[in-house]
């Protein structure tokens, strides 16, 4: 009884100490509230205005700079300048020169580079073979220039030898020398100039490689004229084509071997097949005319054949790899140009002619797959 009283007498003592001390509490905490809304006020309005006279200066200072003479000035420059860039850039297209490397630009297909993408391929396939990895710097640029070279030699000797058909075939009608924009002689001239040009980076290399090239410029020279005297110009053109890859080879490694003809054979099958699905875009206008294709001389059978003719570039590839001891990614570039040889048998199915044009700008991947796989095969098969 008495331990309940002496609780009820402390409750009771301590309840209204505990009334009077949450009501200063909260009166405290009231006030300290209070002050930090305060004091934020104070120093939000405080930054405000910091704020506003700064824009208020940054506005006058970007007033007077755009008002600052200088700036007329340098406007007024800079109008000049571009009304003079647009009257040269007007008189250079008005000029004869200017129009004369416009149409040596498409005599050669500058315009259009599949051509030399075709021809570097194989190119650089065997300057890396013949090199087992990174060739030499000089031969490396020495034969892409000669690729470029090459090629827009071999365009303006075609449009010379084709100078009286081109008119009749519906493609090349517009070509610059049928169309008369320039010369007989012109053409001959540009063909010369390439052909010397090359001619003079092949002579950084070394003798045999010298001796390689004159049998390269009968084959480019010779080819456009095949035409009209066998039905196997796209054999004659893989030839041409091809001997790039056996002279860039003996210009690294100095020498010929079973893999250097490997890679021109390859070369020449895969110039046949593309070729001849090039020749199926021409092929009613070239039985109009009398001239001869692969694409003429296979007849219904176009498809089966290049069929066989792809199968035996793989084949061939295959045996490349053997006889190089290329390894895994070498063989993944030859996977992938599988698929796009059977791509391209999809495209020509029909015979259409634009999806055989399609089929035959799809070569520039088969190419490029197979040698991306030579580069990281020489680059990376040691490293994993």
């Amino acid at each position: 009884m008495t331990s309940s009283a002496n609780l009820a007498s402390a409750i009771s003592t301590l309840l209204p100490k505990t009334k009077m001390y949450w009501r200063r509490s909260s009166s405290a905490l009231l006030l300290f509230i209070s002050a930090i809304f305060f004091h934020a006020r104070i120093t939000i309005d405080t930054i405000g205005r910091l704020l506003k006279s700064l824009v208020r200066r940054l506005d006058r200072l970007l007033g007077y700079i755009a008002r600052h003479p200088l700036l007329d000035k340098a406007e007024s420059i800079y109008r000049e300048a571009e009304r003079k860039t647009k009257h040269l850039q007007v008189t250079i297209k008005q000029s004869r020169v200017y129009h004369k490397a416009v149409v040596y630009a498409q005599l050669v297909r500058l315009d259009k580079p599949i051509g030399i993408l075709l021809l570097l391929w194989p190119t650089l396939i065997a300057l890396w073979v013949a090199a087992e990895g990174w060739p030499d710097t000089l031969v490396l640029i020495v034969f892409i220039s000669g690729v470029i070279l090459m090629r827009s030699a071999g365009c303006a000797i075609n449009d010379y030898a084709d100078r009286d058909i081109d008119n009749k075939v519906k493609r090349t009608r517009q070509r610059p020398l049928t169309s008369g924009k320039i010369s007989e002689k012109e053409a001959l001239m540009v063909f010369a100039s390439l052909s010397l040009m090359a001619f003079a980076l092949v002579l950084l290399m070394n003798e045999l490689t010298i001796w390689m090239s004159l049998a390269g410029v009968i084959l480019a020279a010779s080819y456009p004229f095949m035409k009209r005297y066998h039905y196997l110009p796209q054999v004659h053109l893989g030839a041409a084509f091809g001997w790039a890859a056996p002279m860039a080879y003996t210009a690294q490694a100095n020498e010929l071997t079973t893999i250097t003809w490997l890679i021109f054979l390859a070369t020449v099958l895969w110039a046949t097949a593309y070729d001849t699905m090039y020749a199926m875009v021409d092929y009613d206008d070239d039985i109009k005319i009398g001239v001869k294709s692969t694409a003429i001389l296979f007849g219904n059978q176009d498809r089966l054949i290049i069929g066989i003719i792809q199968l035996l570039l793989i084949l061939n590839l295959v045996l490349i790899g053997h006889r190089a001891e290329l390894s895994g990614f070498y063989y993944l570039g030859v996977s992938a140009a599988c698929l796009f040889a059977i791509y391209q048998q999809y495209l020509i199915k029909d015979r259409d002619r634009d999806n055989c044009f399609k089929a035959f700008l799809n070569n520039n991947w088969f190419g490029m797959v197979i040698f991306i796989g030579v580069l990281l095969d020489y680059q990376f098969a040691d490293t994993i």
